[in-house]
């Protein structure tokens, strides 16, 4: 049961190293999606007002 829960505490922290590893990756993807639909709404009002 020892080594088992060993063997459980090793793969999470396995895999809260890997999503760590990835944040800022996945942050600046996040932020370039943000400003793509700011922009898209920024042309759709502008193309509703004429």
């Amino acid at each position: 049961m020892v080594f088992f829960s060993f063997l459980v505490l090793c793969l999470i922290t396995f895999f809260l190293w890997r999503i760590s590893d990835q944040m800022p990756d996945v942050l600046f993807r996040l932020s370039e999606i943000q400003k793509d639909i700011a922009e898209l709404r920024r042309q759709r009002d502008d193309s509703n007002e004429t």
